[in-house]
């Protein structure tokens, strides 16, 4: 069980780090976003520190992007979804 959600805990870092690189943004912005050191940050995306679910909502607010889309299992087709909902967003206005 503990491996599982290791695993899991794991996946949502790289998904917030997936999504920070493909947005440009830099470990020093999203930490000064959340007014914490770079340090501190690079222990979110490595998984070493745990994730409250308001802070999970902060990263998500900053990172454009549904909570939702940073708890996905799938990595493979997350910067696509992202992509397709930027291009409905931009097709809507």
């Amino acid at each position: 069980m503990e491996d599982v959600l290791a695993l899991k805990t794991k996946n949502v870092a790289g998904n917030i780090r997936k999504i920070r690189e493909y947005r440009d943004y830099t470990q020093d912005y999203l930490a000064a976003k959340l007014k914490i050191s770079q340090n501190a940050y690079s222990k979110i995306e490595l998984g070493y520190s745990k994730l409250t679910i308001d802070r999970l909502f902060q990263i998500a607010a900053i990172l454009e992007v549904e909570v939702s889309h940073l708890l996905t299992l799938n990595h493979s087709d997350l910067i696509k979804i992202i992509a397709d909902d930027e291009n409905r967003a931009a097709a809507a206005i």
